[in-house]
């Protein structure tokens, strides 16, 4: 018997009998153990661990009512795990076991998950390509010798690779939308507060958030309603109701009569790859064929949002990385000769380059004689960025454009060219430094057989309409079915 791959198929095989728990854990173990060497998705797998939950799971009477009962999932390395290590993609925190579970990890388990291991991401979530994490970089699993995305590359490939239908990631300037759309799979990142951060290691306090990966909307969607809710731990966290999702989903059934989609054509003007921006138009053809009403819209500030949110951004990360200091956790530099000695060679050590390159670059913006000329006046664009989005949603539901401006490069391209690096995000950073929901979803292909993504960007806490858009167009075509061929061989990492 096909072992069963989405979240919904998981979990009715194992609520009707067909498939124990301890059965599609070990066809997932399998499928990592016999996939994972070409692609170096995982940091650390805990096979164990996952097929004794598996175990508890199939003698629960309980069983039936658990919304993701025995799906295997995958998390970033930036979300704390009890009993795993944790590390960030960095030598800082190698072998680092927090004493708690994250929040979104508290809620995956009491949901009926396991728990299978910890994904590859760039070193603190900092990077576009998972090249910076200090236990190499992630391989697409469409193209082995090309980058999976970043920086939540492991957890992008662990899907769209069929080892896990589920992961999750963090997505900062769009660390979840980016991967996923280089990958050929769904990823979420939720509005703003939707989701606790709690158990997250951070890097830009005022962007960080936690979501999803998954083969089908509706499985992100069904993610989606076990991770949201308002959390105590969490002072960013909203009090707002969680709307049921994926009953939204249903009640629409895939129709976007009346939807309308804001289109802002002037920022595709360079730098968009052709084949992606036909992508992007034959999909905005299928949303028109649903229903849907599409409208030329202006974002004029988003034009500064790569300097913008790389102000913010780095700001923000040279404050929340000042803890790293080897003194009370973390690497610690042997031999010092002084306890300024010793601060300055943990991090230098411990920290990799492009971590380093952005404390440098934050610390300084904050600095005096510097903080009003850049800091201050980001923030102030920044705030000019959301005003255009308000403007914009008073005459459009959600606003699409592609989620990456090229399919995925080789991996080493971009490495020695960091403006050229952070280009990759100029679509998907105007969310993060809005607060907004948005959604990539599989449009297509570009170079032979490389994915490419649409995004829908909706209003703050809005996501259910934008689960409904994504669904609308992913139920006119087939682009979500696709999968790539397995790796044929194991390159060295």
């Amino acid at each position: 018997m096909e072992q069963p791959f989405s979240v919904t198929d998981v979990r009715e095989a194992i609520a009707s009998g067909r498939a124990s728990a301890v059965e599609i854990c070990r066809a997932a173990l399998d499928r990592i153990a016999a996939t994972d060497g070409a692609l170096n998705a995982f940091r650390a797998v805990a096979p164990e661990r996952a097929l004794a939950r598996a175990a508890e799971l199939d003698g629960r009477a309980d069983r039936a009512t658990l919304p993701l009962l025995g799906v295997p999932v995958a998390l970033k390395d930036n979300l704390c795990t009890r009993g795993i290590a944790t590390t960030a993609g960095s030598r800082m925190l190698e072998g680092y076991l927090p004493p708690y579970d994250a929040t979104v990890v508290e809620r995956l388990e009491a949901a009926g998950a396991v728990i299978v291991g910890k994904t590859n991401c760039d070193e603190f979530a900092m990077g576009s390509s998972t090249e910076n994490s200090a236990y190499g970089p992630t391989r697409n699993p469409w193209a082995v010798d090309r980058t999976p995305g970043g920086s939540s590359g492991g957890s992008a490939a662990a899907v769209a690779a069929r080892m896990v239908p589920l992961s999750l990631g963090s997505d900062t300037g769009g660390s979840i939308r980016q991967p996923a759309a280089l990958c050929g799979v769904v990823g979420f990142k939720p509005s703003y507060g939707r989701v606790s951060r709690y158990g997250l290691i951070a890097f830009a306090s005022s962007l960080d958030q936690v979501g999803p990966f998954a083969t089908t909307v509706r499985d992100a969607a069904i993610a989606l309603e076990v991770l949201a809710g308002h959390d105590p731990r969490d002072s960013t966290s909203s009090s707002a109701a969680v709307p049921a999702f994926t009953r939204a989903l249903d009640d629409s059934g895939g129709d976007l009569k009346g939807i309308r989609i804001g289109v802002p054509r002037a920022l595709f003007t360079e730098g968009v790859d052709a084949e992606v921006l036909a992508a992007f138009d034959a999909a905005l053809d299928v949303t028109r064929a649903r229903g849907a009403d599409v409208i030329d819209v202006a974002l004029p500030y988003n034009a500064q949002a790569i300097p913008v949110y790389y102000i913010v951004a780095t700001a923000e990360a040279s404050a929340n990385l000042a803890r790293y200091d080897g003194v009370r956790y973390g690497y610690r530099a042997p031999g010092a000769r002084s306890v300024s000695e010793m601060y300055e060679r943990s991090r230098e050590e411990g920290f990799g380059r492009e971590v380093k390159r952005r404390i440098i670059l934050g610390t300084y913006v904050l600095s005096a004689g510097y903080y009003d000329a850049y800091y201050l006046k980001a923030q102030q664009v920044r705030t000019l960025i959301k005003r255009d989005y308000d403007t914009a949603f008073a005459s459009v539901d959600v606003i699409a454009v592609p989620t990456s401006p090229t399919p995925a490069f080789p991996l080493g391209e971009r490495t020695g060219d960091p403006v050229r690096m952070y280009l990759s995000d100029v679509f998907t950073v105007s969310a993060n430094l809005a607060g907004l929901p948005a959604i990539t979803v599989p449009c297509g292909f570009a170079g032979g057989r490389l994915p490419v993504g649409l995004q829908f960007t909706g209003r703050p806490m809005d996501d259910a309409v934008v689960l409904r858009v994504a669904d609308g167009y992913e139920r006119a075509t087939s682009w979500s079915s696709e999968r790539p061929a397995a790796p044929a061989s194991s390159p060295s990492r």
